[in-house]
């Protein structure tokens, strides 16, 4: 094998292998501090565009033992959450497995109409403010990773978590963690996480939060959308191919898109959103999606698939001296 052979083999095998060890989610390199979902009477101004998020989780074939789903502040009140003028709000969170529960089209889409709740239902919880579940966690389960829906696509067993405002004006603001013990988070080896539309609350102090949608092969041109921005600062692309380009940034209550064209070399690999906070907005809720040249939804995964992608001053082919 030759030098250049063997840049380009390197190159092309550092793009492609899977960095997707559990975690929290959002996860640690996202640095985003929590999901947030508001009550179904909220303002949208207050940054959540449909009050429901939709999650899923990947569980590898080799996990043979039961896992959970662990949320972190579940109720609707107390030290993170967002009040309007009381805690009134109640929060529903399911889980699903079993056919459909990612399979079916409506559960991949960025709102939630038609039968986005596909699958089976495995379990439920309703919270309101209750102190019982605040600032600690509420566990999900235990499922057998066969309970989820087989796609090898998406690395194995596949469940998915709706959580929806069903009344009041208040944001609840949540984690999750995919754990091996119902009673501490004990990662699942192997396992990821994965949205088609990403609502979350930034960190108040000036810092940068990542999110990590992934480009597969048929992918020639990206839509970014966000809702709500706020004119927090500056959203930009990193990738492997790109150094820093500048994305449209949305204002109060409404949504700003732009078309993003990608390059070979950025193909079967994550693209790095950069939402670079400058202005210190406290309290600021984002929306986030990415759909491709096709207008289909896709996937941010917590762990990027490929790793965190870093710019490459010569992706290309590049020619070198051999000896």
């Amino acid at each position: 094998m030759n030098r250049l052979t063997a840049t380009v083999t390197l190159i092309s095998s550092l793009m492609t292998v899977p960095i997707c060890s559990a975690q929290q989610f959002p996860g640690a390199e996202e640095n985003i501090p929590f999901l947030v979902t508001f009550g179904k009477i909220a303002p949208t101004s207050w940054g959540d565009d449909d009050h429901c998020q939709i999650y899923f989780f990947s569980i590898p074939e080799s996990q043979k033992d039961p896992i959970y789903i662990r949320v972190f502040d579940a109720e609707c009140g107390g030290e993170n959450d967002e009040i309007k003028t009381a805690f009134d709000s109640r929060t529903k969170f399911a889980v699903y497995g079993g056919k459909g529960a990612i399979s079916n089209d409506d559960a991949k889409q960025i709102d939630p109409t038609g039968t986005f709740d596909s699958g089976t239902l495995l379990d439920s919880k309703t919270l309101g403010e209750d102190a019982q579940y605040d600032n600690t966690w509420y566990t999900f389960g235990p499922f057998n990773p066969t309970e989820g829906e087989f796609m090898k696509e998406y690395g194995g067993y596949v469940f998915k978590m709706i959580t929806q405002g069903i009344s009041g004006d208040d944001g609840n603001l949540y984690r999750y963690f995919l754990s091996a013990k119902s009673d501490r988070n004990i990662p699942v080896e192997g396992a990821n996480a994965f949205t088609f539309e990403y609502t979350f609350r930034l960190p108040n102090a000036v810092s940068v939060c990542h999110i990590y949608p992934y480009v597969d092969q048929d992918v020639i041109a990206v839509q970014q959308h966000n809702f709500d921005w706020d004119g927090d600062g500056t959203i930009r692309i990193v990738s492997v191919a790109k150094k820093g380009e500048l994305v449209r940034m949305s204002s109060e209550d409404n949504w700003a898109t732009s078309r993003h064209e990608i390059v070979d070399e950025e193909k079967n690999t994550s693209l790095d959103f950069q939402l670079i906070k400058t202005k210190q907005v406290r309290n600021n809720n984002v929306v986030f999606r990415v759909t491709n040249q096709y207008g289909k939804a896709m996937p941010f995964y917590s762990a990027p698939i490929g790793g965190v992608p870093k710019y490459k001053y010569s992706i290309g082919v590049k020619y070198l001296k051999t000896p």
